[in-house]
């Protein structure tokens, strides 16, 4: 290009194009009707406290330090973790080498060395009189594409939410691992309670079992009714290995959630009823915060905004592309000679490339990804309902819970009441053993129900605090907003 005003003024008028970007401009869509999860919240313990801020280690609020311990463990150790934190080194890497293949010229360096030898007949010479030689070759070839249409700025943008993507995933393995910890940790709860209670019962229909076989030695019991006594002590006696065995599966997946293997379970703390208090009040975050807490929601979120930018993308693909390029160089038959100011060899062009006919291919392409965002913003769309509709359940649930666990309390307290009372009467002859032995089954009995319905609202809560997407703590290698490390 001889005249460098038009060189200078044709790279501004590129410049200026390269500023725009095709496709759409991404816009978070707005979130589904209404401002509550159901139509009321029930005032009774636990009380459900709007507005308030979930702690980053909400497990914390169960104020057991076997708990908080374990759970520690668990992301220190986890390889699902690991495995998470690595998918997103990985888009981060990739995201990076897209940088500079995007945003920069590209530059390569040859340096290459020959021995040739040419035929001279074909100038219709003799072939005696062949050439042979030597070819050195350095050459530095820079090239760079306009970004005319913002396709590659759309496709840093894809990256980029894909690496958000990866960041939400690790916030959901975290999030899914503290989960399964707490649930594991009350269902051993459960179990150490059911075994404690069964034993008991199991104990007082033995004694119950030996009163009758000494009456009916005596005759006053009838055979019937020491074998019905007999069923009673070996239904439950056959109930404990269930329950035992129960809780040893629930001890191996202990063992796994902190990393350990199965049978190393001996190290890790048991966990009993009084060790693990349910909390009196609950937070609950309004539907335009959950939006912004859940990490399945926000990776939804990106995934919408990756296949935004991909329209841009194949829209861009579409227009013409310009690329300019040039290399400067030497070429010598003595390689000490490369480079001698004399002997440079440059280019420089300019190429534009227009599709014309791909048999529909690009427009193809361009459908597929105004599709792709369809179904991404249908799937995040019904993401979030979902999300609504796990916490409106769990809140029914906590609410049924309550209910539950206060009768629970009020039977067991009865049953309590009445074995003092039946141990009262028969320490002065007024009740009979056999009565007592009752009284005590009844009072176990209750006991396993109470353990049972705690149990369950133990589930709940820690359900609750798993579907509101729990507190982010940062543990790692990106921060909250999947930003890049330097």
């Amino acid at each position: 290009m001889r005249d460098p005003k038009i060189f200078f003024l044709t790279l501004l008028i590129l410049a200026v194009l390269s500023g725009c970007s095709l496709g759409p401009s991404f816009k978070k869509p707005a979130m589904p009707p209404g401002k509550a999860y159901s139509s009321g919240v029930s005032k009774s313990e636990p009380i459900f406290v709007s507005g308030t801020k979930i702690p980053e280690e909400w497990w914390s609020l169960f104020q057991s330090k076997a708990l908080d311990e374990l759970i520690r463990k668990a992301i220190a150790n986890s390889p699902t973790l690991v495995a998470a934190q690595a998918s997103l080194r990985q888009a981060q890497e990739d995201y990076r080498a897209n940088v500079g293949a995007n945003y920069f010229p590209q530059a390569d360096a040859n340096l290459s060395a020959a021995r040739q030898k040419t035929n001279q007949s074909a100038m219709g010479q003799d072939k005696s009189q062949g050439v042979l030689f030597r070819l050195y070759q350095a050459t530095v070839n820079v090239s760079y594409t306009f970004d005319l249409w913002g396709g590659a700025r759309r496709e840093m943008e894809s990256l980029k939410a894909k690496v958000d993507y990866a960041n939400f995933q690790k916030e959901a393995a975290y999030l899914t691992l503290t989960s399964n910890v707490v649930a594991a940790a009350g269902k051993e709860v459960a179990l150490r309670g059911e075994i404690e209670a069964s034993k008991e019962i199991l104990a007082a229909e033995e004694d119950q079992l030996a009163i009758l076989e000494k009456q009916l030695s005596l005759g006053g019991a009838s055979r019937f009714d020491v074998l019905s006594q007999r069923t009673l002590v070996d239904q439950t006696r056959a109930s404990l290995p269930g329950m035992e065995k129960e809780l040893a599966l629930t001890r191996h997946q202990l063992a796994v959630l902190v990393g350990l293997p199965p049978g190393e379970e001996a190290t890790l703390p048991q966990f009993y009823m009084p060790d693990i208090i349910l909390p009196k009040e609950l937070p609950i975050i309004l539907p335009s915060a959950l939006i912004e807490q859940r990490p399945d929601i926000k990776a939804s979120l990106a995934l919408l905004r990756a296949a935004s930018a991909d329209v841009g993308v194949a829209t861009a693909a579409l227009l013409p592309q310009i690329t300019l390029s040039g290399s400067y160089g030497s070429s010598e038959n003595h390689f000490e000679k490369l480079f001698r100011t004399n002997d440079a060899i440059w280019n420089f062009g300019t190429g534009v490339v227009q599709p014309l006919f791909h048999g529909g291919e690009l427009m193809a392409k361009r459908r597929k990804a105004q599709a792709a965002y369809e179904g991404a913003l249908a799937g995040y769309q019904q993401t979030v309902l979902l999300a609504f509709q796990n916490v409106a359940d769990v809140l029914g649930a906590i609410e049924s819970d309550a209910v539950t666990m206060q009768a629970r309390v009020e039977a067991q307290a009865s049953a309590a009441q009445a074995l003092s009372l039946a141990q009262k009467q028969f320490q002065v002859g007024a009740l009979s053993h056999l009565a007592l032995l009752t009284a005590q089954r009844q009072e176990s009995a209750a006991r396993i129900d109470l353990v049972q319905a705690y149990a369950i609202r133990f589930a709940d809560t820690a359900s609750l605090f798993q579907a509101l997407g729990g507190g982010w703590l940062d543990h790692g290698d990106s921060n909250k907003t999947g930003k890049l490390n330097s």
